[in-house]
């Protein structure tokens, strides 16, 4: 199932556009998900599986380096700009 994540990183730390700079770079690694990035949030678009393991670890990894939060907004679906009704675009 193709799902899509929405997610904002807040780095509780004085280095904080490092860390999410560090963090987006990590995901993007991964070339099964793709990734969109605009100023507020971060969007991921794959597999729900794998979606959700590559979360799991790199999320693990900046909990256990310092403190963090994160938001996430997840759909069982693709929430792409082009698969928006054409009265949205």
């Amino acid at each position: 199932m193709i799902a899509t994540v929405e997610i904002s990183m807040y780095a509780l730390t004085d280095n904080y556009e490092e860390k999410v700079i560090d963090f987006i770079q990590r995901v993007t690694k991964n070339k099964n998900i793709r990734v969109e990035v605009n100023g507020l949030s971060t969007q991921l678009f794959g597999e729900y599986h794998l979606l959700m393991e590559v979360l799991k670890n790199e999320m693990q990894h900046d909990f256990e380096s310092g403190k963090a939060v994160f938001l996430l907004k997840i759909a069982g679906t693709e929430l792409t700009r082009d698969k928006l009704p054409d009265s949205l675009k």
